[in-house]
């Protein structure tokens, strides 16, 4: 749950500071006409400039943000024969894939993982970690790598911004109309808005949107099945097998990346119950199951 919270105050942050940005300009004021009611046009149309414009920013800046959180070294020039491996195996699944080029950088951590996100399918970053380096053999990485490129090629990161917009757009709107209905109907204020409707829009915002991350979620799992199965036609279905077995073999060890970079991880997580509605990956029995089925 901790990285759901820290998901969910991410995205809150980002609306707070268009909240002022627009109130400062005097925009909100479209949304109280004489203190009585909602324009219920404008306040869709209010909540559409929240709800992307929180999602795309978070986009615009996931490469930076994934850069500084992980410490990536992007690799500008190859060192040594694993970087130039690394930085060809990239290129040449990328040409596959036919997308851009992605930075490749390598972060330090001994849990095996890698991510990659960006923007665009062409402006992305793929990444991989120590551990992943040290525990997997070539072919196991070529898949993973294979996984990230596949992820780019889908237009995911894309493709969750607008899923995410589009969710936010609706959280925002019900929570305000969830507010003014409490304001009016059980506080009886009729001129401007009055605490109770702040209060109650706050809290119907973190309730909806814990809610609405379900379907956040889900997306993200489905999105790990076609990953996979784009992995396994850039490397190979065998290989990409054997990198989710050797990443199964390491499941009991807690990941070492941040929260809020698990969700662009090939790893995810584990959970039972309740839980398993809010896993960003499904389990890595369920994917490999998938691969030997012949994708899904």
């Amino acid at each position: 749950m901790k990285r759901i919270a820290l998901f969910l105050a991410t995205n809150l942050a980002i609306i707070v500071v268009l909240s002022i940005t627009l109130r400062i300009l005097g925009v909100e004021r479209i949304l109280d006409e004489s203190g009585t009611n909602l324009n219920l046009s404008n306040l869709l149309v209010f909540a559409a400039v929240f709800g992307f414009g929180g999602s795309f920013i978070s986009l615009a800046i996931s490469k930076w943000m994934a850069k500084k959180t992980m410490n990536v070294q992007v690799i500008e020039q190859p060192g040594n024969e694993t970087e130039r491996w690394l930085v060809d195996t990239v290129r040449r699944q990328a040409q596959q894939a036919g997308i851009g080029m992605p930075e490749v950088g390598i972060f330090d951590s001994p849990d095996p993982n890698a991510f990659a996100t960006g923007m665009s399918k062409n402006n992305a970053l793929v990444a991989v970690s120590t551990g992943l380096m040290h525990n997997m053999n070539r072919d196991e990485v070529e898949a993973v790598l294979g996984h990230e490129v596949a992820h780019v090629a889908n237009g995911d990161m894309v493709t969750l911004a607008l899923i995410q917009g589009v969710i936010n757009t609706f959280v925002i709107f019900l929570a305000r109309v969830i507010g003014h209905l409490v304001d009016r109907v059980v506080f009886k204020n009729e001129e401007g808005h009055g605490p109770a409707f702040w209060v109650t829009t706050i809290v119907a915002e973190i309730i909806l949107a814990i809610l609405a991350s379900i379907i956040v979620m889900w997306f993200s799992r489905q999105r790990e099945f076609r990953a996979d199965e784009g992995g396994a036609k850039l490397a190979g279905r065998e290989k990409m097998i054997a990198a989710l077995e050797r990443l199964r073999a390491a499941q009991g060890q807690p990941s070492q990346m941040p929260d809020q970079m698990r969700a662009f991880g090939i790893r995810g997580g584990m959970g039972d119950g309740i839980k398993k509605l809010f896993m960003t990956h499904p389990p890595l029995e369920e994917r490999i199951m998938a691969l030997k089925a012949g994708g899904r």
